[in-house]
């Protein structure tokens, strides 16, 4: 799945992200509407992560779903 598909199931996925990431709120998860950059800035605030670590765990999330 590549993340224009994420972004049109974002609906369907949206509940994956929840288990995958516990400390996302819903609002935040309205927010990331399945775009990659949006994950990657939310996973950097919430879980202190650096840039690279952010982007390789959303990728590896997209390729899991």
């Amino acid at each position: 799945m590549n993340w224009d598909q994420v972004e049109g199931n974002w609906r369907r996925l949206k509940g994956k992200a929840k288990q995958q990431w516990g400390k996302f709120t819903d609002d935040e998860l309205d927010e990331i509407a399945g775009k990659k950059e949006e994950l990657v800035g939310k996973l950097q605030e919430r879980y202190g992560m650096a840039r690279e670590e952010a982007e390789e765990e959303a990728d590896q999330w997209r390729e899991a779903c």
